[in-house]
């Protein structure tokens, strides 16, 4: 097999991107490769939030686990988001309800639920110095969305008894988000918003205590199924009696039947100077996170020193922007254009996965292999709860795991050759429908 050029088109073999993240990191590791053979009980392909949080579940649960990642752990889309801890899966719950039954949209409300939870808990029980922050707005740039998010408001409030949520009228939403262009919206204080690629850091730490064994720069070329699966690197090779792909948005060639499903894309962030505290509340009052109803969406948040963390923009090519700072700066501008003569201080991308209904995509792709991906721009919880859910499926308990693999989740259509022409013209359309 090829080598998977989605994780090296763009990045430096072994490095970081150059993000705010990875200058402000804690507690970094230094791990070796995998070299000759070795044999455990479970292989896990990924070092990201899913395969970091199956370790660390497996090894409380006594199995033998080696966990390989191509690069540094953290170093994907779980080490470059966001950082939102967001509430419920990426479709709201409405939509939910109108795409499954009843019992299955309940089903997986509650597994969110308990992912958002388990990410509290792992921060508090391994004291991982992520600076979790709680509070999340979803401000509408258009009023004709309003309607929505007061009904929506309804709905968890009453249906799921979820008091955390309240609506934010225009007036207010102004004075939180500290810029004229949006109407109204939701604030949720049971979401929240961190560190991502120090909490990534401090799973792995857990991980490694609970008997983990941990390897970086150790790409997966090929994985022979079989009991025992084989998993060959360019140094070595895993006997495991179990797999896991947690790779999302980098299987690649990998496993050819998640390519089907998921999709990867890729998406963008800036940080800007510190802008002291002054200006920070006048940006957010509140300090929570805030992503907005475009469906080409815009997400940003004040980083613990005071920074403007804005996200926006995506690609379908492989490559990125060459001008990253430029390329945001932009988005950003038009939300925030007092901040015209802001420095920019770091800019970087990074590849997340995707699927046709923005749900997750769990599989066993064999009597011992698993696969969880394709979060869709939501994978601090629930690629945290999806490693949770592995551990038991695993362990022989897979109820909440099916609840996922129940979740209608399309291939794209001609398959992996046509999904990035499609889905690049889909996104084209929104993309103009989001400016209407």
């Amino acid at each position: 097999m090829q080598p998977n050029h989605l994780l090296h088109i763009n990045d430096q073999p072994g490095r970081y991107p150059e993000s705010w993240y990875a200058a402000t990191v804690e507690g970094a590791l230094e791990l070796e490769q995998l070299q000759g053979e070795e044999t455990c009980d479970v292989a896990v392909i990924g070092g990201g939030f899913t395969g970091l949080s199956a370790a660390l579940h497996l090894g409380e649960r006594g199995y033998k686990v080696c966990l390989l990642d191509a690069h540094r752990i953290g170093w994907g889309a779980s080490g470059r988001n966001g950082g939102q801890v967001g509430t419920g899966q990426r479709v709201s719950q409405d939509e939910l309800e109108a795409m499954v039954d009843p019992g299955l949209a309940r089903a997986a409300w509650d597994i969110a639920e308990e992912a958002k939870a388990l990410v509290q808990h792992l921060i508090a029980r391994h004291k991982i110095p992520c600076d979790y922050r709680a509070g999340a707005i979803h401000a509408n740039h258009r009023r004709r969305y309003d309607r929505h998010s007061e009904r929506f408001v309804a709905l968890l409030n009453e249906k799921y008894d979820y008091g955390k949520i309240r609506y934010v009228p225009r007036d207010e939403m102004q004075t939180l988000v500290g810029c004229a262009g949006y109407h109204g919206g939701t604030l949720d204080m049971g979401a929240g918003h961190l560190h991502p690629l120090n909490y990534a850091l401090g799973l792995a730490r857990a991980a490694i205590a609970h008997g983990a064994r941990l390897y970086e720069c150790s790409e997966v070329s090929r994985v022979d199924k079989g009991a025992p699966a084989v998993v060959h690197t360019a140094q070595g090779r895993l006997k495991a009696r179990y797999v896991i792909y947690a790779c999302n948005g980098y299987v690649g060639e990998l496993e050819r039947n998640i390519g089907r499903y998921v999709m990867p894309i890729n998406n963008y962030i800036i940080a800007t100077e510190p802008l002291g505290d002054d200006i920070a509340r006048q940006l957010i009052a509140n300090n929570a996170c805030v992503s907005d109803s475009r469906f080409v969406v815009n997400y940003f948040r004040c980083s613990a020193d005071n920074r403007m963390l804005f996200g926006g923009g995506e690609s379908y090519g492989y490559r990125f922007p060459k001008d990253i700072k430029g390329f945001v700066r932009k988005a950003m501008l038009e939300i925030y254009p007092g901040l015209k003569h802001t420095r920019i201080d770091f800019g970087w991308g990074g590849t997340l996965a995707i699927t046709m209904s923005r749900l997750p995509y769990f599989q066993r792709h064999g009597p011992n292999v698993f696969s969880a991906s394709g979060y869709s721009g939501s994978g601090v919880a629930l690629a945290t709860g999806a490693g949770a859910m592995l551990a038991e499926a695993i362990d022989g308990v897979a109820t909440r795991f099916d609840v996922i693999n129940r979740l209608p989740t399309p291939g794209f259509p001609g398959g992996g050759a046509f999904r990035s022409p499609l889905l690049a013209l889909a996104l084209t359309w929104y993309g103009l429908r989001d400016r209407l």
